[in-house]
C-alpha cells in the first residue's frame, strides 16, 4: 500500500461526484483512478466486490465504500470549511430514497417500464420541499454550504438536465439559483475534471495537498 488513499470513480455518477467535493474540501491527498464502467479493473473489484463507485481504499488496507461513508470520513479527518456542522441526514435520505427512485425512472423510463412524467411529478415534490429551505438560506442548512448542499446537489443536476427547458420554467427559482451557484463554483470544476480511465502502470493522479495521518 502507498502512503496516500486511492479513490475509485467515475466523473458522471453522482455518487462520485458527492465524495470528489467531499476530498476536494478537505483538502486530503489521495490518488484519483477514474474507472471505466464497462471495464472494471480487477483492483477495484478485489477491494469491493460490489463493483460500484465510489470506492475509497485506505493505506492500511480498510476499505469505504459508501459515497456519504467517505464524505464523513474525509471531513472527520479535515474539515476546514466546516460542513459536518450542515449535514441534514434525513434530508440526504429523502434524497437517496424516494427521490433517485423517480430520477432512475424519469431518466430510463424503458429499462425500468415507467411512465416518466409520473415520476418527474413525484419527483418535483422533493425538490419543492428544498425550494422551500433555500426560500429561508442561501444553502439547504444555513448560509454558508455544507455537507446536505453537496451531498444532494448532483441529483438535482442531473434530474434538471433531462429537460432543461421545462427544469428552467417551474416556480423554483431558490433552488434554481442555488444549482447554477454551485455549478459554478471552482471546487466544483475541479471535481469535474478529465482522466483517461486508469490502468494498471499508470502515473498516478495525485489530488490534494493534506496528507494522511492515520
Amino acid at each position: 500500500m502507498g502512503a496516500d488513499p486511492i479513490l475509485y470513480s467515475f466523473r458522471r455518477c453522482p455518487y462520485a461526484m458527492r465524495a470528489r467535493l467531499a476530498l476536494a474540501v478537505s483538502g486530503l491527498r489521495h490518488e484519483r483512478r477514474e474507472m471505466k464502467l464497462a471495464a472494471k479493473p480487477a483492483e477495484m473489484l478485489e477491494a469491493s466486490p460490489k463493483g460500484t463507485v465510489p470506492v475509497l481504499v485506505l493505506p492500511d488496507g480498510a476499505v469505504i465504500d459508501e459515497s456519504i461513508d467517505i464524505m464523513v470520513w474525509a471531513l472527520g479527518h479535515s474539515d476546514p470549511d466546516g460542513w459536518l456542522a450542515r449535514h441534514d441526514p434525513a434530508l440526504v435520505a429523502a434524497n437517496d430514497g424516494g427521490f433517485k427512485h423517480d430520477l432512475d425512472r424519469y431518466k430510463y423510463p424503458e429499462r425500468h417500464d415507467s411512465d416518466p412524467a409520473a415520476h418527474r411529478a413525484s419527483g418535483l415534490g422533493f425538490l419543492a420541499t428544498l425550494e422551500a429551505r433555500l426560500a429561508t438560506s442561501a444553502n439547504l442548512c444555513g448560509e454558508s454550504e455544507g455537507l446536505a448542499d453537496a451531498a444532494i446537489m448532483p441529483f438535482v443536476r442531473q434530474f434538471a438536465a433531462l429537460e432543461p427547458e421545462w427544469f428552467a420554467a417551474q416556480p423554483l427559482p431558490h433552488l434554481q439559483s442555488w444549482l447554477a451557484r454551485h455549478l459554478a463554483s471552482p471546487r466544483f470544476a475541479a471535481v469535474m475534471d478529465r482522466h483517461a480511465p486508469w490502468q494498471p502502470g499508470d502515473v498516478p493522479v495525485m489530488v490534494g495537498e493534506k496528507g494522511w495521518s492515520g
